[in-house]
């Protein structure tokens, strides 16, 4: 079972790996920006958006955790949320780096050199690491790739490498109750809501960086649902 789980984490591994091949199949061209995108346009008038646009502040609600059992369980899943983000922060980070810079080489040999140069910064960086991950971490890192570049794991292994392989892994997977399917759904689950909690105050504390989720998640509709709700059944 150890040699099982260990295969799980070098499949993580394979993710960062061998982005660079998975880009050079994907490659879009970048549009110019629009007036749009650019200006804001007011009663005929158009003021550039770089003097208006500000980074949106949420007013976080103090979150109420009744019982010790919950408290032990947001601080555990804090910590482990806080260890594997930046693993899912760097997968979407080498693909907009990735995409930009293969279209800017001009030969199909110059892309597949600057790919593999990458790929093996990937593999000597950050594998050792990501081996150590444990069942639970090596699930949320799942979520939060997801999270970040808009595809579950098994899509990436499956594009990467091929269907059958994604589909006999991920069933070796379910063994530890992880699956390589897993999307982050905050909205849905309650689990993927405390953890989308914990990263907005992290990136307001200045723990983490913030980087914006490859969907849109709205904070205020999550509180609604997960915190709003609660607060009026009890009272009931």
């Amino acid at each position: 079972m150890v040699l099982v789980a260990k295969t799980i984490m070098r499949q993580l591994t394979l993710l960062f790996v061998c982005f660079p091949l998975f880009i050079m199949a994907q490659i879009q061209p970048i549009e110019t920006d629009s007036i749009a995108e650019k200006y804001l346009i007011i009663e005929g008038d158009s003021i550039p958006r770089r003097f208006i646009d500000l980074e949106e502040v949420l007013v976080m609600p103090r979150m109420k955790l009744a019982t010790r059992d919950e408290r032990i369980r947001y601080y555990i899943l804090k910590r482990k949320t806080k260890k594997v983000y930046p693993y899912a922060k760097l997968a979407s980070e080498r693909l907009t780096e990735l995409r930009k810079r293969l279209d800017e080489l001009p030969k199909k040999r110059q892309k597949k050199k600057y790919a593999k140069r990458i790929q093996k910064y990937i593999e000597g960086e950050f594998s050792a690491e990501l081996k150590k991950l444990t069942k639970t971490e090596g699930q949320i890192l799942i979520k939060l790739i997801h999270r970040q570049t808009g595809k579950t794991a098994f899509q990436l292994i499956k594009e990467l490498r091929n269907g059958w392989r994604a589909f006999w892994f991920n069933n070796t997977a379910s063994l530890f109750d992880i699956s390589l399917k897993r999307e982050y759904e905050p909205l849905e689950v309650e689990e993927d809501f405390l953890i989308e909690d914990i990263l907005l105050r992290a990136f307001q504390n200045g723990v983490l960086e913030r980087q914006a989720p490859a969907f849109e998640i709205d904070y205020y509709d999550l509180t609604d649902k997960w915190v709003n709700s609660k607060s009026v059944a009890n009272k009931q």
